[in-house]
């Protein structure tokens, strides 16, 4: 069976329990205590099925992300100040490092609401995107970070936990933490690609200009090595 197919099963499988649990303890008429306990046992298959899907999503990327790893990431970890330096430098790199950038959409124009992403897609220099924030999240892209991370909104705090979360798919958060900022930036190039040594053909920061931008925010390096 192929594997998206059978994540989405999982899913549906779980809610449908989850609903007949549920009605059978209100006919049953046995009072809150059957409706909890037929709540709990529902929300232990759900997880079951979420967790099962986030393996499988893991999976299918080759190893390349961990898209499960978003959902262990600690909001705390924003005071940090090796993360603040670090989103810092991806602002810059995404010409959004002003506070205007929160509410960015691709091509420079701006949004109003932080109820949503709000997927506009605006074609510039012959690409038509509809990334938007200080992130530049694309609304696919967003949309799988917020239900992983259980996000309430495009607010700057969730834009900023969200960047938190891409990170620690990338598996770089371990080398953020650390100051490893070279390994840190190999990692999240392909994610943003504006970073130094991006592959992807797009207008990069120079890698001594995203370093003197992570220590001046008061980002602490320990690699001496700088990006091939």
């Amino acid at each position: 069976m192929n594997k998206t197919i059978l994540a989405a099963s999982l899913l549906i499988v779980g809610g449908a329990f989850f609903y007949y649990q549920r009605k059978q303890a209100e006919q049953g008429g046995q009072g809150d205590t059957l409706a909890n306990e037929a709540t709990s046992a529902a929300d232990s298959v759900l997880t079951s099925a979420t967790q099962s899907t986030l393996q499988l999503v893991d999976g299918l990327t080759g190893g390349m992300m961990k898209i499960s790893a978003m959902a262990q990431v600690d909001p705390a970890l924003l005071n940090n100040r090796n993360v603040q330096a670090l989103l810092r430098v991806i602002r810059a790199g995404e010409g959004t490092a002003d506070q205007g950038g929160y509410s960015r959409l691709y091509g420079g124009g701006t949004f109003k609401s932080f109820a949503d992403h709000p997927r506009q897609k605006v074609t510039r220099w012959g690409i038509t995107s509809s990334a938007a924030g200080a992130y530049q999240f694309l609304s696919s892209s967003w949309d799988e970070t917020r239900r992983v991370m259980n996000l309430p909104d495009f607010s700057p705090r969730s834009q900023d936990l969200g960047a938190l979360g891409r990170i620690a798919a990338r598996g770089a958060l371990g080398d953020v933490l650390a100051g490893r900022f070279t390994s840190a930036m190999r990692k999240l190039n392909r994610e943003w690609a504006s970073l130094p040594g991006s592959p992807y053909g797009q207008k990069t920061l120079r890698f001594d200009a995203a370093l003197a931008i992570y220590q001046g925010s008061g980002g602490v390096q320990t690699e001496q090595t700088a990006l091939a």
